[in-house]
Formats: C-alpha cells, sequence, structure tokens
C-alpha cells in the first residue's frame, strides 16, 4: 500500500512538472499564452465576460444613484428658489393692496373734505341668520364712534351703519340688515339732477340673495333697471353721495297697491374687510 501510494505521488508529481515545463516552453519559445493558459482563459473566458458585465452594470447603477441625487438636490434647491419668489410676490401684492387702499382713502378724503373719517378693520362676523352685521376693532375707547355713524368704503360706496358701540368694537349693521332704512335718490348723486327720492332699506325676503329694495315708489316716479340709487344726505343721519347699489329688477307689491325695486350693493359686502366710519360731515338743507 505504501509503494502504490509512493507511485502514484511520483507519476502526479511528475505529470504537473511536465504539464509546468510544457506551459513554459509554449510560452517562452511560441511568444503565446501556451495550451494550459489558452484552456484556462477558455474555460474562464464566460466568468470573467460575467464579471465584467456584472461590473458594468454595478458601475452605471452607482452612477444613476448619483445623478439622481444629484436631480433630488436640485429639485429641493428650486422649491426652495420658488417658495422664496411666492413669498416676496405675496409681500409685493400685499405692499401694493395697501398702497391702492391709502391711496382711495387719500382721494375719499379729498372728494368730501368737509368730512371726518376714521379707517377701521373687520373683525367678526355676526352668525344670527334674522340679521346681517359684523364687528369692527374701534369702541368708544379707541375711538370717537357713535351709534348711527355711517360706515363706507374708501370708494364712497355705502356698507351700513354702526348700531353699537362697545369698549374696543362696534356693530355695524349692513344695507342688508332689516333694521337698515335710508333716504335715497335715484339716477343722480345729487337731488338737482336725481329721477327722484326714495327710501331704500333692507328686506328679510332679499337678505339671503344680498339684495335690499326701494319700497312704496310713486306712481308718477320713473325707476328704470340700471338705475343708481345713492343717499341724499336728508334727515342728517347718512351723508350725502354715498352709493348705495343699482336697480335690477322693479315689481308691483304682491297687495296690488304700489310698486317696488330690487336694489343690488355696489360691493359685494360679505368681501369687505377695510372701510371708513363717517364721524362727521356737512348737512344737506
Amino acid at each position: 500500500m505504501k509503494t502504490l501510494v509512493t507511485k502514484r505521488s511520483i507519476i502526479i508529481a511528475s505529470t504537473a512538472i511536465l504539464i509546468a515545463l510544457i506551459s513554459l516552453v509554449s510560452v517562452n519559445v511560441l511568444n503565446s499564452s501556451g495550451p494550459v493558459t489558452g484552456l484556462a482563459n477558455a474555460v474562464t473566458m464566460p466568468v470573467r465576460a460575467l464579471a465584467s458585465t456584472v461590473a458594468r452594470t454595478f458601475g452605471d447603477i452607482f452612477a444613476s444613484i448619483y445623478r439622481y441625487q444629484e436631480l433630488e438636490r436640485r429639485y429641493d434647491e428650486s422649491l426652495r428658489v420658488i417658495a422664496e419668489l411666492r413669498s416676496d410676490f405675496r409681500d409685493s401684492v400685499a405692499l401694493s393692496e395697501e398702497n391702492a387702499m391709502l391711496r382711495d382713502l387719500l382721494q375719499f378724503r379729498e372728494r368730501h373734505r368737509g368730512w371726518t373719517d376714521l379707517q377701521v378693520q373687520l373683525s367678526g362676523w355676526n352668525s344670527d341668520n334674522w340679521s346681517h352685521s359684523f364687528t369692527i376693532n374701534r369702541g368708544y375707547m379707541n375711538s370717537d364712534i357713535e351709534r348711527g355713524m355711517a360706515v363706507a368704503t374708501e370708494y364712497g360706496i355705502l356698507i351700513g351703519q354702526v348700531s353699537e358701540v362697545r369698549a374696543t368694537e362696534s356693530v355695524v349693521i349692513t344695507v342688508l340688515d332689516t333694521t337698515f332704512a335710508a333716504s335715497a335718490y335715484v339716477g343722480a348723486d345729487n337731488k338737482d339732477d336725481a329721477v327722484g327720492t326714495v327710501t331704500v332699506k333692507g328686506d328679510f325676503t332679499q337678505m339671503s340673495s344680498g339684495h335690499l329694495i326701494l319700497d312704496h315708489i310713486d306712481d308718477d316716479l320713473t325707476i328704470l333697471v340700471g338705475t343708481t340709487v345713492f343717499t341724499s344726505g336728508e334727515g342728517a343721519v347718512f351723508p350725502p353721495g354715498l352709493t348705495v347699489g343699482e336697480v335690477i329688477e322693479v315689481r308691483n307689491h304682491p297687495s296690488g297697491i304700489g310698486r317696488y325695486a330690487i336694489v343690488r350693493p355696489t360691493r359685494d359686502i360679505d368681501t369687505i374687510q377695510t372701510m371708513v366710519v363717517i364721524l362727521g360731515f356737512e348737512t344737506v338743507d
């Protein structure tokens, strides 16, 4: 058994030496890889090709990940820039609106030099379905506001009337409220050019539609759709020339006696935020 192992060892060693010599000769003499090396190359070629493909694939994946991260970084940077631009735009719009409001207020005061007014802000709406009113941010402790004073926009559009004055806030009923009423001219902002004098007031059936009415129109008074309604100033409650609204329909009373007209306010009352309280004005004789 020992002899057999020794012989086998000798044979294996000799064969290995022979193969090595053949490979060495083929490389040095023939200037080639040699048959063994060529055989090894042929055997390992698919593995090396697969390894090369895998390496390229992983390289492409890592490159794609890098490009994705770079795009993500640029996207985040773009979002930041857009957010800053939007903020700057909102600031510029707010500034522009404030300048326009102040310019309108200045023009309002130029047109009504004999009037004294106070700019106020809306602070909350009344939740009562039976009335149409809101609160403003001025009361008897921080202003000279009194009950009954007119409230208008900077464009001279009548909004309503102060109905209650509290410490630091006041309640304003709008022209849509059922308790509101004012003497008005129809067709012009002065008595000489006006079609006639009427009473404009809030009406419960029209309040939900955002309208008010001209009630008990004289038979000899011609009022057409599109006619503008202005305050007359009579009674020294409201200053003259404030725009109330526009006639959109003329109807006969259900009782069959007289006519009335439906008036749409010049300004959407529900969108008002800034306004003026008219503290004093020159009365009409």
